[in-house]
């Protein structure tokens, strides 16, 4: 099973979202469907690590909290752009969650994530060999963006299923979070 954990958008953060999704050509835009905000990419795993995984992530324990997406930006390969993404205003509840949950899934047992957690949202991924996007261009028509903010209330664990149209996301567990009250009790 392909692995990763993250919050879910709402329909008209989606629909935010979905208005970005044109300009930019070679660019593959994501299906809002598959919208999300990646807290852990957790990576291919046998059934019985996927139950421990789930089971670890059981136990994470955290408040809800607020979400606001701001500002428009690329990740590179190879000097060249690979994904165009809307970013997440610094958010101290989303750091710490984040944090919660790469420790849940070292206990179950996957190794440790390499990269700094770089809170965003995929909006399109760039083939490799096609011409170079006019990214300056598309943020000058963009920018400034926000949406939200949007209550983060659960986090989610999904498989991921690559096929020859994208990947197709399913929910496997979902994990709610709580008021603040309640985890002030805890």
């Amino acid at each position: 099973m392909r692995l990763f954990v993250a919050v879910e958008l709402p329909d008209e953060i989606k629909d935010r979202l979905v208005a970005l999704s044109s300009g930019l050509h070679g660019a593959r835009w994501v299906d809002p469907a598959q919208m999300h905000l990646t807290l852990r990419f957790i990576g291919e795993v046998d059934r019985p690590q996927a139950d421990d995984v789930a089971g670890a992530l059981g136990q994470v324990y955290a408040p809800r909290f607020d979400v606001e997406l701001a500002g428009l930006g690329e990740f590179s390969a190879r000097g060249r752009p690979s994904v165009l993404w809307a970013g997440v205003r610094p958010n101290a509840a989303l750091t710490a969650l984040q944090s919660r949950i790469e420790s849940a899934v070292r206990r179950a047992g996957v190794a440790p994530e390499t990269r700094k957690f770089h809170p965003h949202v995929t909006l399109a991924r760039f083939e490799r060999g096609g011409g170079t996007p006019q990214l300056g261009r598309y943020f000058a028509d963009h920018e400034p963006f926000t949406a939200g903010p949007f209550a983060a209330d659960e986090f989610v664990l999904f498989s991921s299923l690559l096929g020859s149209e994208g990947a197709t996301h399913i929910a496997e567990a979902t994990y709610p979070l709580h008021y603040a009250r309640e985890a002030a009790a805890e």
